[in-house]
């Protein structure tokens, strides 16, 4: 038998790459921190070491960035492209660190709107770990408006919203829907009866601050049928709200979803109007340019599984 030579096409080696994955690691760093010298902080680095990779990044894909405005160094297009992709890198790399040692421990990083963070999330996160224990969970919990900025600067990886917010480098995926429900404390004239227009156009509010997703909602429900509402009280937290409420005359506007212990436990009420439900679509948020990660993709499947049973009455 004859062996005969034959010629393959191999992709190129990764042998021949001029990135890696300490350079990549410095990068993203210092996107984040906005100079080298911090950058060098958070990975225990020397600055010199830090800007030296920094440069043989630049210099291997024959861009610059970063541009530098005063102190610090700001992405520019090259940097705002590679961003993305350069983190992507890394989370992979990490779960291929970890692939054979039963552990996965891939960080989740999300973001969520308060109702969303305080009152949907934990249970969801509780089961997610059982699964992934020595995975890294972080939360940053904030308004809409925050959420959207959280992911489109990739200081998350998903996140979670209750309004309409919208953004070109963000792709929207509709996750559950939330009913809005007006409160009062047990002892409020209005307890017991079904509350007219009228009524509601006098009464004193507490809401959310403004940007927050379940102050939108509530205004769309509320302002496009009473007019301007007179607001009291603005608070930046569901939890501070219902507090103020309870102890209080004011009504307040927020999620069933947040009140459900306080029904249960009868300090507080929902108010019955003849106004129509006021329903709204809760949403999950991913940056168009963001792979995600094996971790992050499960919890995106479990929150797709929720039951239907959990969804507010109407």
């Amino acid at each position: 038998m004859t062996l005969k030579s034959v010629q393959l096409n191999l992709p190129r080696t990764a042998s021949g790459l001029r990135l890696n994955l300490r350079q990549l690691k410095v990068f993203v760093a210092t996107a984040r921190a906005g100079s080298t010298r911090a950058a060098a902080d958070h990975m225990a680095r020397s600055q010199s070491a830090a800007s030296a990779a920094l440069v043989d990044l630049e210099g291997s894909l024959g861009v610059r960035l970063f541009d530098r405005v005063g102190r610090r160094l700001v992405l520019n297009e090259h940097g705002r492209t590679l961003l993305p992709r350069a983190e992507s890198l890394l989370d992979h790399a990490t779960e291929v660190e970890h692939l054979f040692d039963g552990e996965h421990a891939t960080p989740l990083r999300m973001a969520a709107s308060l109702t969303i963070g305080e009152y949907l999330l934990p249970a969801l996160i509780g089961r997610w770990k059982i699964s992934h224990p020595s995975s890294p969970v972080n939360l940053m919990i904030g308004n809409s408006g925050e959420v959207v900025e959280a992911v489109t600067s990739f200081e998350a990886d998903i996140g979670f919203i209750e309004g309409p917010q919208t953004h070109p480098d963000l792709v929207l995926r509709p996750w559950l829907m939330d009913r809005m429900a007006i409160i009062a404390a047990p002892h409020h004239p209005s307890v017991g009866t079904v509350v007219d227009l009228k009524q509601l156009r006098q009464a004193a509010w507490a809401l959310r601050e403004p940007g927050s997703g379940t102050r939108e909602a509530a205004e769309r429900w509320l302002v496009e049928r009473l007019g301007n509402l007179n607001v009291d009280l603005v608070l930046g937290s569901t939890e501070a709200l219902k507090g103020v409420v309870a102890s209080s005359s004011l009504l307040g506007c927020v999620s069933v979803r947040a009140i459900a212990r306080e029904l249960a436990q009868g300090t507080l009420v929902e108010i019955a109007t003849r106004l129509p439900a006021a329903m709204r679509r809760l949403t999950i948020v991913v940056h168009r340019e963001r792979r995600l990660g094996l971790g992050t993709l499960d919890f995106l499947s479990m929150c797709s599984n929720v039951e239907a049973d959990q969804m507010p009455r109407t």
